[in-house]
């Protein structure tokens, strides 16, 4: 069942990486974002292969797996692919589905203009990026 443009506004707003953004910002964004949702154990991204959105998980988790081996799960308000996306490169790891997974996609060659056009939201990424290097970098150390 497809989410009207209005809900998957609403759905946005929801999300940390969306909070203080007005409704007229969260409806055009719902404009330019592909839901999409997958199977449980269905890949979204392949380790090495293929990968040129940026995801936005709505609902359900996912699986990060390098591999074979698992690393994490991803949930509600998450994002992966960011990385490929961006620089154009293979997906370092499988994102594999595992309850429900639904997501707002945004292509990647779209996702430049999209930071560029949301600085809030560009952000958020980042700081959610800073985050996700600090926690690496106190796991090798």
């Amino acid at each position: 069942m497809a989410t009207s443009r209005t809900e998957l506004a609403d759905m946005l707003a929801s999300l940390s990486l969306f909070g203080d953004l007005a409704p007229s910002e969260l409806e055009s964004i719902a404009h330019i974002v592909e839901e999409r949702r997958f199977a449980d154990g269905e890949r979204v991204l392949r380790q090495g292969l293929s990968g040129s959105g940026f995801y936005l998980i709505l609902e359900g988790e996912a699986a990060i797996r390098v591999d074979g081996k698992d690393y994490g799960a991803l949930g509600r308000g998450d994002f992966f692919g960011e990385i490929s996306a961006l620089l154009g490169d293979p997906p370092v790891a499988d994102i594999v589905a595992t309850r429900h997974l639904r997501t707002a996609v945004i292509p990647g060659p779209a996702l430049e203009a999209f930071m560029v056009g949301h600085p809030r939201v560009m952000y958020r990424m980042l700081q959610a990026e800073a985050r996700k290097l600090r926690a690496a970098t106190r796991q090798h150390n």
